[in-house]
């Protein structure tokens, strides 16, 4: 075995070693439950763990990740997850999650050949295309954050119409999709406003979301 998954085995241990020596009898306690409330969709740069940046432990945050935090109706993986954490799990909380800078999203908004990836990143491209007037009034060096604000909302979006939140919303379950926005040169989680609990709501959420994000990015273009 290499030197460095050695290290990592051997970090694991002290890890595990400290938890317990902080929490008594944590990972028994683990075995018997898994009740999050929240299911994190998030992208799957190494820069953004999800447990870590809202504090919580493991058992405490459901998650999924994937290029540019995409949620699409013909992602299988995305959708059971979705389910399970859903239906078995009963999390309230659907919180879609990119972040500045995102590679995924950078790559997509100028057209740049990565690879097996290009294909999955279309469906940011399609967010792009579909607000390209607005982002090309931008400066260059705010297109790719604002996209990536843009694809949170359009991803949300997505999450309220899946099979899955629809019909946890007609049987009366509560069940809330959030946008947020993760910085990665402050550390810090932003609320995009994008909050959804019923399918009547959706389309003036989304509305009022997507009118914040141009008006914050307008405003600091004329200041």
């Amino acid at each position: 075995m290499s030197t460095e998954l050695q290290e990592l085995l051997e970090s694991n241990k002290r890890w595990a070693s400290e938890t317990e020596t902080r929490e008594p009898g944590f990972f028994s306690r683990l075995l018997k439950q898994q009740t999050p409330e929240y299911l994190w969709i998030g992208c799957a740069d190494s820069r953004v763990p999800a447990n870590e940046l809202v504090n919580l432990l493991p058992g405490e945050l459901f998650v999924h990740r994937n290029v540019a935090n995409v949620v699409v109706h013909s992602d299988l993986n995305c959708l059971s997850v979705m389910q399970f954490a859903v239906d078995s799990l009963k999390v309230k909380h659907i919180i879609v999650v990119g972040h500045s800078n995102c590679g995924g999203v950078k790559a997509a908004l100028l057209d740049q050949r990565v690879g097996l990836v290009d294909n999955w990143l279309r469906h940011v491209q399609d967010v792009r295309n579909h607000h390209l007037e607005w982002l090309d009034t931008l400066d260059e060096r705010q297109r790719v954050n604002a996209l990536c604000e843009l694809n949170v909302l359009e991803q949300a979006r997505n999450a309220c119409q899946t099979t899955v939140v629809q019909d946890a919303w007609a049987r009366g379950q509560e069940v809330v999709v959030h946008g947020w926005v993760y910085g990665l040169h402050n550390g810090l989680l932003e609320d995009l406003r994008i909050t959804v609990g019923a399918p009547e709501q959706l389309a003036s959420a989304f509305q009022k979301a997507l009118t914040a994000v141009k008006q914050r990015y307008e405003a600091a273009r004329v200041s």
